[in-house]
């Protein structure tokens, strides 16, 4: 036999859950390679509180017939706010000693939205921007999931009340509830291939797991189990499915569409599984001490677990499992900290509890400090904003020559149609054409250069992430194979051959990137073989047609973004070269030399390696005669690109460097200039 738990009991099993949802977040977030999808735990907890909210609201309803929705919003305030407000607080303080000005500037953006409960449509806007910085270094980010939260607080019971008073019959509740997961899971999963990060972020497109729970929780209230049995099989297969999310998803899945539906419907059947105290499922392995320790702080561990690893990261960039175990320790001393002497006391305070309106003031106050301190961080920052600190922030955001002529002269990921686009000489008869990705424009800078100086045509072809190699590739953002890309490059090569220039200059990102472009490991070997091959079919097309083929080696590839890094270091009155990188990390040369005897096997192809002009023997750095070398991890920063106009022009049309390239160190004291190095 096994007993029924009332709708009022306390169920261990839940604070289980709990705990196995922030694992699998904090796992994936301190790099656990084992869980891709530890990220899903977001998903598990969506459901919980749609379980929750709706069992509270539901029972309110049926007791009072109405529900008191400022006492709710007082209790709601109460359990999240002052937690929230106290971890905002604490990043925006540490992130003045860790930040930069200028990315202090832009994160108060972030505490801003998140003390507002609205972060979620400010990364919206965000994620859709090509060229929006590197969402890994923002301390707030996982406030999205709060401010999804807070919105479905603010909603649900007033929808739920609004059905209660229209009396709808004795299944209205349950058809608004099948109503609202219904459309917003059709338009998720449609949304989650037409713009994903709507999916991701936007309350409404998520409405459906929170609806779920709220239909699990009428089940339950409404002894549905005389029907249906709640067996311990349901609960163990609800767990399986949630630890084959963790172990299956990953960010490169079309998340959340229909993949989510895997985790949401495990925690539903764990729920409804929870209901028998029964010695047979995993309710028993939910409710070990650990778990219940875990789950009970599992929101401090979720607001404190993202800014811990976000700042340990930018404060030792290699960091080694020693260094992820005491991070973790550290965020769990934090949590334990502020669940303790933040979040219970003031949740449990008797002056609060006793007035609604004590409460809401009280909540509106912390909304008033949050938005405040991240305006006076903001403009604390702003002041902070050096010419040195502007320099390098305007160094990072200047445009190449081509975009800064048209921004579209590089193509986003979906348009196929070639846009050529002429500078230098208009009318000359030398021909230059510039094919390939982001990593050929980079070139354009001091290829315009040379093309108005020695009266060149020079014509580009740029495609972003698209490489003029003959291979499929799949893309990151759109999370499926980049088929514009092979449709847009055989028509390049078309127009080019037509066009008979005397020579195409090709640049493209490494072969050593192209792991993280498969979906599975295993066949990088295989995958190896096509690029090789692909590479060499483009470059013959063009050789045998009698145009002559310069093909540049890729540029080094840095562990972390310079501009911040550098920007970063000179803030804490650190030598900008601890944002070197070394070379055997940055730069690939056994790929290179695979790539070398390629190019120099095929008729009217030179091979161009300028990989000197970023690094020495030894290590690829990040500043180089007081210029920032790169404008993030693999971008050349366009002041310093334009410093590299007559090597580039040696090295392309004069066929060799005379007496060949070295970066050394200066010997130079000064702090500012430590750093530097010279070409010889």
């Amino acid at each position: 036999m096994s007993a029924v738990t009332t709708s009022n009991s306390f169920r261990p099993d839940i604070e289980g859950l709990r705990a196995l949802a922030v694992s699998g977040v904090v796992a994936f977030h301190f790099g656990l390679t084992q869980l891709p999808g530890g990220f899903v735990g977001v998903d598990i907890f969506f459901v919980i509180s749609g379980y929750l909210i709706t069992r509270h609201l539901q029972q309110e309803i049926a007791r009072h017939g109405t529900v008191n929705l400022w006492t709710f919003y007082a209790r709601r305030a109460r359990r999240l706010l002052p937690a929230s407000l106290f971890v905002i607080l604490v990043t925006l303080v540490a992130g003045y000693f860790i930040l930069a000005p200028s990315e202090q500037q832009l994160y108060s953006k972030g505490a801003l939205f998140a003390s507002t409960y609205i972060i979620n449509l400010w990364l919206i806007r965000w994620s859709l921007d090509y060229f929006a910085v590197d969402a890994s270094n923002n301390p707030f980010i996982h406030f999205w999931s709060l401010s999804v939260e807070e919105q479905f607080y603010l909603a649900w019971p007033a929808l739920l009340l609004l059905f209660a008073r229209m009396r709808p019959g004795k299944h209205g509740v349950l058809l608004l509830m099948i109503g609202v997961a219904v459309i917003s899971f059709a338009l998720c999963a449609w949304l989650t291939t037409v713009s994903q990060p709507w999916a991701f972020y936007f309350s409404p497109l998520r409405a459906w797991e929170f609806a779920l729970g709220g239909l699990a929780s009428m089940a339950v209230l409404n002894n549905w189990s005389r029907r249906f049995s709640y067996s311990p099989a349901m609960g163990w297969l609800g767990l399986v499915m949630i630890i084959a999310a963790y172990l299956s998803v990953s960010e490169e899945s079309a998340f959340p569409g229909f993949i989510a539906l895997i985790p949401a419907a495990g925690t539903v059947m764990v729920l409804l599984s929870g209901v028998h105290e029964s010695l047979l499922g995993p309710r028993r392995i939910l409710a070990l001490a650990p778990m219940q320790l875990t789950g009970k702080l599992s929101y401090s561990l979720y607001l404190w677990h993202w800014p811990v690893i976000v700042y340990g990261t930018m404060l030792i960039p290699d960091l080694t499992l020693i260094h992820r175990v005491l991070l973790l320790v550290l965020t769990f001393a934090l949590s334990l900290f502020s669940y303790h002497f933040v979040e219970n006391p003031i949740r449990q305070n008797k002056w609060l509890v006793a007035g609604t309106r004590r409460s809401l003031v009280f909540a509106g106050l912390l909304t008033v400090t949050g938005v405040t301190v991240a305006y006076a961080s903001a403009t604390l920052a702003k002041h902070n904003l050096t010419p040195q600190q502007q320099a390098i922030l305007e160094t990072a955001e200047r445009p190449s020559a081509v975009r800064a002529k048209d921004k579209s002269c590089v193509l986003d990921l979906e348009t196929v149609k070639p846009k050529p686009c002429v500078f230098g000489a208009q009318s000359s008869s030398e021909t230059v054409v510039l094919f390939g990705d982001s990593h050929a424009d980079h070139w354009s800078t001091p290829l315009v250069d040379i093309a108005e100086k020695d009266n060149l045509r020079l014509v580009t072809y740029l495609k972003s992430s698209c490489r003029a190699t003959r291979i499929t590739t799949r893309d990151s953002k759109l999370r499926r194979e980049y088929t514009e890309c092979n449709d847009w490059r055989e028509l390049a090569l078309k127009e080019i051959l037509a066009m008979k220039p005397r020579t195409v200059i090709i640049s493209q990102l490494a072969i050593s990137n192209l792991p993280n472009e498969i979906g599975d490991p295993s066949e990088f070997a295989a995958r190896k073989q096509q690029w090789a091959q692909g590479l060499k079919s483009t470059v013959e097309t063009l050789g045998n047609a009698g145009i002559n083929v310069v093909f540049i080696r890729d540029v080094p590839t840095h562990t972390s973004y310079l501009d911040k890094c550098v920007a970063r270091a000179l803030w804490q009155k650190r030598d900008p070269s601890v944002c070197d990188t070394p070379r055997a990390a940055a730069a690939d040369d056994n790929d290179a030399r695979i790539e070398e005897g390629i190019i120099s096997g095929i008729k009217n192809a030179r091979y161009v390696d300028m990989t000197n002009f970023f690094c020495s023997d030894t290590r690829c750095h990040a500043m180089i005669d007081g210029k920032l070398t790169f404008r993030d991890r693999h971008h050349i920063a366009t002041p310093y690109a334009e410093s590299l106009a007559a090597p580039l022009e040696r090295a392309i049309f004069k066929q060799s460097i005379a007496g060949g390239v070295k970066v050394q160190p200066i010997s130079d004291k000064n702090p500012e200039k430590r750093a530097a190095f010279q070409l010889q």
